[in-house]
Parts: C-alpha cells; structure tokens; sequence
C-alpha cells in the first residue's frame, strides 16, 4: 500500500452532507455554541435539495382550516402504518414553527393575496381525517429546494459553519462501538484528511441511483448509508423505494406533484381520467405509490399512450398560463427542454421513475443512531447520528407523502442541534486518533485507486442499475425479486475485478465514481434481499404474489446488515413505535384512529 500523509481537523460536530437536512443539522449546532464542520463532495447549493420543487407541508391553515392532528392522520396512513407515530408526532407539531423560521430567515414563499405563506394540495394530504384534500404544502413556486438551499447556507455561514467544499467522506472512524468521525479524499489537491468529532451527523441524501431512471442527480449515491453498512450497522425498510408518477418519459426528470396540487390530471390513451377508478374521493391526489400501481396498471392492460402505448399523459394545458408561468414556471421549462412539449398546449409524457428511498439509518426522533443490540432494538450507537433521506427516523414508513420530505429535512436538522446542543460540551476533549481508526479505510483507498482488473466501473454500475430496474420495480414477484438477489451477487463477486484507469489523486472522477459504486452496490444489494423478504405487499412495496398487508406478521420494520467481505445479507427486525409521543393524539375521534 502507498504511504499516505492525513492531516487531523477537531471538531465538536461533523455533518456529512449539505443538503437541506446537512444544513439545517449544521446551523442548529453553530447556533448551540458548537464548533461545527460540514463536507460535501459537492458546492452546497448544488446539493439534491436544490431540485425540490413542490413544497413543504405544515399545518399553518392558510387556505382554510387545518390542524396538526390531521397531518397526523395522513402521514401514519400514507405510511401504511409502518411509520413510528411517535417521530410522526414530533414531525407534524414542529412544523409550522420550522417553516416559519423559514420565512424569517429569508425564503422567499409565494403569498395569497393577503400576503400568507401560499399553500396548494398535495398527495395524501386531507382535511378532517381523510375527508376531502387540502391544501398543506407550503410552496416557493415549483422551485422550494432551490430556496430554501440558498438560505440556509447563507445562515450556515453567517454561524461560523465552517465547510470542507469537495471532500469525499470515506468511511466512519468507529472505536469499540463509539463513532469518532470520519475520514475524506480533498479532490483539488488529493490531501486525505481525519476529522475527528463528538458527533458525526450523517446527512448524504438517498441512494435512488442504484436504479437505472432515477429523478435523482447522479451525486445520489448514498455515500453515508453505505459507510454505515461497512461499518458493521444495519440499515433499516430498504426495501420500501417510492416511485414518483410524473418523471417525463425517456429522460426521467420530476415533474412535481404540485402540478396536479394545481389542478393537473392524467389520462389514458382513452382520453379518460382513470385515477376517478383506482381513487374516487381524492383522484389524481392520491398518495404516489397507489397513482404508480395505477399508472403501472393501465399501460399493462394496453391504456398507455404513444406509438408504444408506454406512458401516460399528464395534462396542463387546460390551465390557465398565467397560474402556469406564476406557480409552475420551473415545470413549464423542464416539460419543453426534456420532451419538447408546451404545456399550455399539450400533454406531457410522464411514466413512474424512481425518486425517493424510505429506508435508511435507523435513527430516534432526535436524530441519534441505533441499532439492535442485545436484545435492545433501541441502543444508541454512541457519537453517530443521521438525518435526511440518508435516516429512518420512520416518518414514512412504507411510503412517504409529497411535501413531508422537506418537513422531515427541517424539523429533524433542528432537531439534532437541539440534541447536540444538550448532550454536547464546546470544546470538551476527545481521545487523539489512532492509526486503526483509519488504516482499513487508506487500504481500500489504496486498493480501489490501483485497481487493474478487467470490468470498468461504468459495465459494472449498469449491470446493477438494469438487475435492480427489471427485478425491484413498481411491481415485484417472488420470482424477480430472487433473480434480483442473484444478479446482485454476481455483481458483488465482480468487485474484485474492476478496473480504474486513473492513479492519480486530483480530481480523479473516474476512482470517485468506483467509491460511489461500492455504496451503491451494498445498497442495492440488501434493498432487494428485503423485498424478497417481506412476503406481503405494504407501501411502495407491492407484490403481486403477496397482494395483501399481513399486519400479524409484517407490522415491524426490517433491519439488514452487509458483509461486505462475502456480499452477504443478514436481516433482523425492529417493533413499529405504535404509541405517539404524547397524549394529546387521544382528542382524535375514535373513528377516525388510524391503527
């Protein structure tokens, strides 16, 4: 192995990742008195987060009456109620203070004429426990991840956030079970570097890029998901994978939900408007995974559109242009450049595509990590913690609802400052690093920037892109989901033989895209040994030959570690937190109880 130099950087916290969820985490730490550094292998505000377009959901009531206990309701539902009511509770009650503290730092929400924040409908989203969709989503124009990107890192900086801009986190620095930071790769100048911290906050986004259309960047490759498993800990309900309805056919970018939240619709090759069959009350409004099946159910019963009759048609072009250019502009744009479509004229394209990963870091509502130990489902894995998609707090349980994932982001980075901010002391001491904190992580360094195999890393990527497009899609069997698993391993079992053509240590994308691959792979890897798994259909996890949830088997959340010497996948399970975090949820009307 190559000698390489590290230089030592001491923290009290180090968040990995600069996302919304990065951001928000690292703020509320600086704001606690904290000194706090953030990597990111990317320019902050060119973090996935800034492709959000939608909005972000709390109870304000802007637009009529809402309370929080009925975004209770909807979240735990949408979830299939695989969600932890507890972390949901803490989720829907903090949100309207974390949007609010949006606005007073500067995001620029649209307004009603009365000047409120502007809410429009989404997904899921009903007023009086189910009755009727309202609207809940607080939105930025179709451009929300955009704004609020920008001015939390505009606040990060105006902390004394100190960021580490283009570093690639390697691995996590454990010691007997303590988390005591992690190492990076510098890209402009190949320096490796050791940042040791109290806690390291894990906030790298999903994975979505181990599927072959994806609305995700190709930045989305789970870098901290995947440290987590070769560290030895579990990721938990990776099995549940939400397919967005709306990405525009053939090139897989998202078309918002909030463009059916203004009054969009789509149709078969009919001209019918068959989400009034699958969902009668709520329609085109309804949660993701049930408009994906249905989508998914059409085209395969010969109602899709075009020359292949292998899409569906998301109409626009009924509304006015004036409501498209002020609340959809960032949509009206995308549509032309991507399928050449005017929306005020036409129809566009749009097919499910893959956009947002359930599973994660098995986390508290207070954003610390855990993992099962000694029978203890619960136990803190001391000096980690995680927030974003990158966790699992579970809020969204088997399916996330449209908005709630900028909430999650908020309201849990809050929350782990708050943590940190009482469980940390500024400056308090830490043990000096050791050579073995680190060693493992230079060898495979080492071993991957000198691969001389004969696959590339680019077959080897689509080999597992295509396995996991054809094997764990909307729909899954039994039979596909097993041919996943052996198109998987195969995979594992070629890592050895990869092939990297640069040595060098600047700027090398080619050695950035194999590190990237190896946290792909693990996750690709136990995402389809937990769908092969779960013999019921629940959430985005549908099978077709376990069409029924089995709540007397399954009410649990799946736990899967990876070894990642064998590319072997050993699972366990964690209870569902059934009990809310308080006893206000008991005003709800018994009918209306959702478990």
């Amino acid at each position: 192995m190559a000698a390489y130099d590290l230089i030592d950087h001491r923290f009290d916290v180090v968040v990995v990742g600069a996302g919304g969820s990065g951001l928000r985490a690292a703020l509320g730490c600086a704001q606690a008195g904290l000194k706090t550094a953030c990597i990111t292998k990317v320019f902050p505000t060119r973090s996935h987060t800034v492709a959000a377009q939608g909005g972000i959901s709390a109870s304000l009531g802007n637009m009529g009456e809402d309370d929080w206990r009925w975004h209770m309701y909807d979240t735990v539902k949408g979830s299939d109620w695989l969600g932890d009511q507890d972390a949901i509770e803490y989720l829907v009650r903090n949100a309207p203070a974390a949007v609010y503290e949006l606005e007073h730092w500067g995001v620029p929400f649209s307004r009603t004429p009365e000047g409120r924040i502007y809410q429009r409908a989404f997904g899921g989203m009903t007023r009086n426990y189910g009755e009727a969709p309202i609207q809940r989503t607080c939105a930025a124009a179709d451009r929300t991840g955009h704004a609020m990107l920008h001015t939390m890192y505009g606040q990060s900086l105006n902390h004394d956030v100190e960021f580490f801009i283009e570093y690639f986190a390697l691995d996590l620095m454990m010691d007997e079970g303590v988390c005591r930071g992690v190492t990076a790769w510098k890209l402009d100048d190949g320096t490796l570097h050791r940042f040791s911290a109290q806690a390291t906050v894990i906030a790298t986004g999903g994975y979505g890029r181990v599927y072959f259309s994806c609305t995700g960047a190709h930045t989305q490759t789970g870098d901290g998901a995947g440290m987590v498993l070769r560290a030895g800990l579990p990721l938990q309900d990776m099995e549940f994978v939400q397919f967005h309805p709306t990405g525009i056919y053939g090139a897989g970018c998202l078309i918002t939900e909030g463009a059916r939240g203004e009054g969009g619709y789509l149709t078969n090759s009919a001209g019918e408007r068959f989400m009034e069959r699958y969902a009668p009350s709520v329609k085109d409004l309804a949660p993701r995974d049930m408009v994906s099946r249905a989508m998914t159910m059409e085209i395969r019963e010969g109602r899709g559109v075009g020359p292949k009759k292998d899409h569906i048609f998301l109409h626009l072009d009924h509304l006015d242009p004036k409501l498209l250019h002020e609340r959809l502009p960032g949509i009206s744009e995308t549509a032309k450049i991507f399928s050449g479509v005017d929306v005020t004229k036409e129809p566009i394209p749009v097919l499910p595509t893959v956009h947002y990963n359930m599973g994660g870091i098995p986390t508290t509502y207070h954003g610390e990590a855990v993992t099962l130990a000694d029978g203890n489902p619960d136990r803190l894995i001391p000096g980690l913690m995680a927030v974003g998609e990158a966790a699992c707090v579970s809020v969204h349980g088997s399916n996330r609802l449209g908005s709630n994932s900028l909430c999650d982001l908020v309201v849990f980075g809050r929350a782990v400052g708050l943590r940190c901010g009482e469980t940390l002391k500024a400056g308090a001491n830490q043990p000096e690093p050791k050579p073995a904190w680190s060693d493992a992580h230079l060898e495979r360094f080492d071993r991957l920037r000198h691969a001389n195999g004969g696959t590339s890393t680019a077959a080897l990527r689509l080999e597992m892109q295509l396995a996991m497009q054809e094997d764990a899609a909307v729909f899954r069997t039994g039979e596909t989901l097993k041919s996943g698993t052996e198109r998987l391993a195969r995979v594992c079992e070629k890592r050895p033989d990869l092939k990297v053509s640069d040595r060098g240590l600047i700027w090398n994308t080619d050695l950035v895209e194999t590190l990237e691959l190896e946290n792909l792979i693990s996750q690709a890897t136990v995402t389809v040994n937990g769908a092969l798994n779960r013999t019921e259909s629940r959430g985005a996890h549908a099978r077709e030959d376990f069409p029924e949830r089995d709540d007397q088997h399954w009410m649990k959340h799946t736990l899967a570690w990876f070894d990642d010497a064998t590319g072997r996948v050993r699972i366990d399970y964690r209870p569902v937190h059934m009990q809310p975090m308080s006893n206000d949820i008991a005003s709800i009307p018994p009918k209306a109880r959702v478990y």
